[in-house]
């Protein structure tokens, strides 16, 4: 048996008293050192999900999404042409364009200078370059002198952005959900390991704190000891409320998780969905009445309804079943069940409406009736295919400005808790340090 150990038992109550209150000091500057360093890193690691990871998955979602738009837009321009009674479309077009290609690229700098990883960092550099391209062929076919180059151009431009830009952004955007993830999981582990050494030290400084104060009551006759009653107070309240510091910011997180950020990730993946397929009601028109483009629409609007018919390259039929990861944020944001379930009832029969009206201009473009088929598709007046769907696009961005406000509020909430927490159990903690000499002392100076 260690010396240490044995002289606890020995009866020379000076030695047995200066080992006990250096066992106590110890367990209480080890709950110090842990509680401090776990605090820290738990609020470094909010840090890093509020202010870098959520930030940075945010950007690539909305980047997405804007690339979808910028593409419909461009259908929009070349149909109305320069028909003078589609002059008001053509110019909403023109400037909705103008704004979503600064949107783009406001994201792809913010990307690329948002301490990305090397990889995130080739391929923004990549949609860059095609995004370049692509507007390259865009005005080629806004220039072009005949019908058939103008769709020739465009068929490039459309083609480049589903075959390179699209799959890019949406590597973009899985990267920055992975890295969310990983800052979840890493948050959450440290909490566990917080709760579990309060729980340990702290009960082990509760244990020493108490069976000290009985010591020295049967010992020396003494029923209370004032300073050891303080320490006791303060070693079994602090690590109590630590671990309700831990639980609360780790409930404000998930909820801002499950009921904010997810769903804004899902949704705006949703948002760029909905003007894809809106695209594609321009698109078979502008082709000539190009079967694809009609089969195009009924996957992802099927993918929009929660259909198991969704045949988008994430939602596919084969893995319609909700297929959950294990990863907190990619299962939070699983756009899987469609609008439905991100957004109720309301939404989905504003999508049913603008589907309705692509039906008839489908039907309209079929029987040869194409300049009232564009009129349809690129009128701005109530029941026109672009107001159908700019009112249930404002429904969804309504949502969606709701779930990331709710994910800034808890998360400000989560902020707000952790508050003061890297130094109270020092303060408190270095207190009780100083009250076990004290509570001692009268009694080693009878020995004297």
């Amino acid at each position: 048996m260690p010396a240490t150990i044995s002289a606890l038992f020995r009866n020379e109550t000076p030695v047995r008293l200066r080992l006990w209150s250096a066992l106590t000091v110890s367990a209480a500057a080890l709950l110090l050192a842990a509680l401090s360093l776990i605090m820290s890193s738990v609020q470094g690691q909010v840090r890093v999900i509020g202010r870098e990871a959520a930030p940075q998955a945010a950007t690539a979602s909305d980047l997405y999404f804007a690339l979808s738009d910028l593409d419909a837009q461009v259908t929009r321009i070349l149909l109305a042409g320069d028909s003078d009674e589609l002059a008001g479309s053509r110019v909403d077009a023109l400037g909705a364009y103008r704004d979503r290609g600064h949107q783009v690229d406001r994201d792809l700098h913010q990307s690329l200078n948002a301490g990305a990883a090397e990889v995130d960092r080739v391929i923004v550099l990549r949609l860059m370059d095609g995004l370049a391209v692509y507007r390259q062929r865009v005005g080629q076919a806004l220039a072009a002198g005949s019908a058939t180059d103008a769709l020739g151009y465009y068929t490039q431009a459309a083609n480049l952005l589903h075959q390179r830009l699209l799959p890019d952004a949406r590597a973009l955007r899985d990267a920055g959900t992975a890295r969310l993830d990983d800052a979840y999981v890493r948050k959450d582990a440290t909490a566990s390991l917080g709760v579990t050494l309060a729980v340990l030290l702290g009960g082990l400084l509760l244990a020493l704190l108490i069976g000290l104060q009985i010591w020295l009551a049967r010992r020396f006759r003494r029923t209370w000891n004032p300073a050891l009653i303080v320490a006791t107070v303060i070693g079994a309240v602090l690590p109590a409320a630590a671990i309700l510091v831990l639980n609360v910011q780790s409930s404000h997180l998930s909820h801002g998780l499950e009921r904010g950020l997810g769903p804004y990730l899902a949704l705006s993946e949703m948002r760029a969905l909905g003007y894809d397929a809106a695209a594609d009601t321009g698109r078979y028109v502008i082709s000539a009445n190009l079967t694809y483009y009609r089969d195009d629409f009924t996957g992802k609007s099927a993918c929009l309804t929660g259909d198991p018919a969704c045949t988008t390259p994430r939602l596919d039929a084969d893995g319609w079943a909700p297929d959950l990861s294990g990863d907190p944020v990619t299962d939070a944001a699983s756009a899987r069940g469609g609008l439905p379930r991100l957004t109720g009832a309301d939404v989905l029969s504003r999508w049913d409406a603008y589907r309705t009206g692509h039906e008839r201009i489908l039907t309209l473009a079929a029987a040869g009736r194409t300049e009232e088929a564009v009129q349809r598709l690129t009128g701005i007046r109530r029941g026109d295919a672009a107001f159908d769907f700019a009112y249930f696009d404002a429904s969804v961005s309504a949502v969606t400005d709701e779930r990331k406000a709710t994910f800034d509020q808890d998360l400000a909430a989560a902020e707000r808790t952790l508050t003061g927490w890297v130094l109270l159990p020092i303060v408190l903690l270095a207190a009780v340090i100083a009250l076990i000499p004290l509570s001692v002392r009268k009694r080693l100076e009878e020995y004297r």
